[in-house]
């Protein structure tokens, strides 16, 4: 698969959870900082997402907001 995204994160799919219209992917990248996706139910029956396998969380924005305490 080719992508023009910079913000590429792989790692493994650590949590499923669906809810009645939208379902919360959790993905597990290095150094064990979790991503957690916000995608439709059908989005993830359609590629088959589950704990386990191996997924690629692509972070696509117009802005980047820093902050600091």
């Amino acid at each position: 698969m080719k992508i023009s995204a910079r913000n590429q994160l792989k790692g493994t799919i650590v949590d499923v959870r669906k809810g009645a219209t939208t379902a919360h992917v959790r993905i597990e990248i290095a150094g064990g900082q979790v991503v957690t996706a916000a995608i439709t139910n059908e989005a993830v029956d359609e590629l088959g997402l589950a704990v386990g396998r191996e997924a690629t969380a692509v972070v696509k924005a117009s802005d980047v907001l820093v902050a600091v305490a």
